[in-house]
């Protein structure tokens, strides 16, 4: 049997129990219809998906709440 030849402290014993668990970088994608960067597989802040238009908003209604 394998016997260690001294203790690993519990720094480093955290260390290697940690090495994994680096936060990645969000994907991101580029919309071919508008050129926006955005999230993969998320809608645009535009309304954009997949370079379809998936939510329409009415400019005239958010000018008028605006104006009062």
């Amino acid at each position: 049997m394998a016997v260690q030849k001294s203790k690993k402290s519990r720094s480093r014993r955290n260390m290697k129990r940690n090495a994994h668990s680096a936060l990645a970088a969000p994907a991101l994608s580029v919309d071919p219809a508008t050129g926006e960067t955005h999230r993969r597989h998320q809608v645009s802040p535009d309304g954009y998906y997949k370079g379809r238009q998936v939510i329409v908003r009415n400019p005239v209604a958010e000018e008028e709440t605006n104006e009062e």
